[in-house]
């Protein structure tokens, strides 16, 4: 059974900064990613990507702003928010899959974390 965990998620400023994390339990060759959604809206990734090597794909409307980071000894990857925008606000979820990678369709994840909130005023 694959346990994804998130947490980091808060209220900042507009123009701050976040760092959520997600620890999952099966890590190595695994397809990542972090998805967002907001109440009446489809879930929405925010970037995908390989956790041994392969290129990372940001949606457009974090590119430049969010990266990630990942701990294999942790089993954790990392997704740092730079320049928070009120439209950030969100509800943050890791999720994963065993490849072919699906990058930014939800569809394409297994398993999925419980969510962790950020509010962007």
């Amino acid at each position: 059974h694959v346990q994804l965990v998130e947490s980091g998620g808060g209220s900042v400023p507009a123009g701050g900064s976040l760092t959520l994390s997600c620890t999952t339990s099966n890590y190595a060759n695994w397809c990542m990613g972090w998805f967002r959604q907001v109440p009446g809206k489809e879930r929405e990734g925010v970037v995908g990507f390989y956790t041994t090597g392969g290129a990372t794909y940001y949606s457009d409307s974090v590119k430049g702003r969010f990266t990630i980071s990942k701990d294999s000894a942790k089993k954790t990857v990392y997704l740092h928010m730079n320049d928070l925008k009120p439209e950030d606000t969100a509800m943050y979820y890791c999720a994963s899959s065993l490849p072919p990678c699906s990058k930014l369709v939800a569809s394409g994840y297994k398993y999925w974390g419980q969510g962790t909130q950020v509010t962007v005023s």
